[in-house]
């Protein structure tokens, strides 16, 4: 019998296992940040261990980094400690670190692509969920615990149970307006935030083919907010092509020799998965979410349903009350305060320039405040290059520096307390964004539409 993707970089990377038990997995790629990483040196210092493959690590500061005035020492005691703290333990362990002020630095899952530290074939870890962005190249890539992160410090291992494969595969043509974020929120609203659990899962089809290495990112992101281990895309030309020239791609000949290697990181004809879901893109439609997880969503034409999927009636009750929301309302329409373009899921220099496409000339509403951060200092430049980051200051938005920003409330950039938020991040959970903060999930497009006319917009009817 053949394989799946999965299976053949899996199998790839297994120095050993135990019956019925777990696997010794080699990884290729270790990524780490300022939030996760204190207490697994501090285990390493406490055991007077070295990291046994340095090289293999790569660290950036994003979590917790101000995106205003990055050129001055960080206000928040907590936040500059945790950087600082990264600081020393790169230079002690030898790690490279792109940190404040250098001219990688960014969210980690912006950068490791853009760079070309991100490779078909690898096994990628970092003690952050959304580390399954990086599938859309054709890797295994999830988060892991920060004990987890120390293991790999140490070894360049990791124990793993081998998860269960999915295929979903989607076919046919989007329609129009439709992104690569209402793909995915469509999808986790049809298999509840919980429904990918114990599965790898792998995205195919032609609606999933046509998109840009980007838009797949976006896709293999959120695959975590359907409880899945993690998400992957076969590489193919467009991936090749993005690859290409990348700061640390392979150079030479040597990139075209590691073409011919990544084009058998294909599921065989003849594999098997333990579950196949299918989709229509046609029945896709711009989506944002209603309640406090990621699968509580609907289009953004239709009213709020009764119940939700894999969510019992005392949890949905308590999510609408905490949004201040009822059954049977619809969100188009409804005002709405901040609008924020930005996070590991849509903050790349091709969701930037479709939100500047849809404000150029305009500005945003009286009742809004909007802000656009830019994934890495890569895209900064870019944006700025562009015009965009003009287009966005003429607009109303405030184009800030990079980093995590107001997707997770770790940082100074909050949502105040009972305000309604347009996010491009991936996550709606109570406080995510801060205490008391509403978060409606949805694509750079539907975000900057709202912006313009501070309420929840459809861009097929507002544009």
């Amino acid at each position: 019998m053949g394989k799946t993707l999965f299976e053949k970089v899996w199998d790839e990377h297994v120095v050993d296992s135990i019956d019925k038990g777990p696997s010794i997995l080699y990884i290729d790629k270790h990524l780490i940040h300022e939030v996760t990483s204190p207490q697994a040196f501090n285990g390493l210092n406490n055991r007077k261990i070295k990291v046994f493959r340095p090289e293999k690590t790569v660290a950036t500061a994003d979590h917790n980094v101000p995106t205003l005035n990055q050129h001055l020492p960080i206000k928040e005691e907590l936040s500059r400690n945790q950087v600082d703290t990264l600081t020393k333990n790169c230079k002690e362990h030898n790690i490279n670190l792109y940190g404040l002020g250098h001219k990688y630095q960014g969210i980690v899952h912006v950068i490791g692509p853009e760079l070309g530290i991100t490779q078909p074939g690898m096994t990628i870890v970092c003690g952050d969920s959304h580390t399954s962005t990086h599938g859309a190249f054709g890797s295994i890539a999830f988060g892991i615990g920060t004990s987890e992160v120390e293991m790999v410090l140490s070894t360049q291992c990791l124990l793993q149970y081998k998860p269960k494969t999915m295929l979903i595969e989607i076919e046919g043509d989007l329609r129009e307006g439709v992104y690569s974020k209402d793909i995915i929120l469509y999808i986790i609203s049809k298999i509840s935030a919980s429904g990918g659990t114990g599965y790898f899962v792998e995205y195919a089809g032609s609606a999933i083919t046509s998109l840009s290495m980007e838009s797949r990112m976006t896709i293999c992101n959120m695959s975590i907010e359907m409880g899945a281990r993690g998400g992957i895309i076969a590489p193919d030309k467009k991936t090749f092509e993005y690859l290409k020239n990348k700061e640390f791609s392979p150079k030479g000949n040597d990139f075209y020799k590691a073409i011919n290697k990544w084009k058998n990181l294909k599921t065989d004809v003849d594999a098997k998965y333990d579950k196949v879901i299918k989709f229509n893109a046609e029945e896709i439609e711009p989506m944002i979410t209603y309640g406090t997880n990621p699968g509580m969503g609907i289009k953004i034409n239709e009213t709020i349903p009764s119940s939700a999927i894999n969510n019992s009636d005392e949890s949905f009750k308590k999510s609408l009350e905490y949004m201040g929301l009822n059954s049977g309302e619809k969100l188009l329409n409804k005002k709405i305060d901040y609008v924020f373009i930005g996070s590991c899921t849509n903050s790349r220099i091709e969701d930037l320039r479709v939100a500047a496409n849809i404000i150029k000339g305009k500005k945003i509403a009286d009742n809004v405040n909007a802000w656009v951060i830019p994934g890495s200092k890569s895209v900064e430049k870019i944006a700025i290059k562009e015009g965009l980051s003009k287009i966005f200051d003429e607009a109303g938005f405030e184009f800030r520096q990079p980093g995590c920003s107001a997707c997770l409330a770790m940082n100074e950039d909050k949502i105040p307390t009972s305000k309604y938020c347009v996010s491009t991040s991936n996550r709606n959970f109570e406080g995510r964004q801060g205490p008391g903060s509403r978060t409606f999930l949805a694509s750079p497009v539907t975000a900057a539409i709202s912006a313009l006319n501070g309420y929840v917009s459809d861009i097929r009817k507002d544009n």
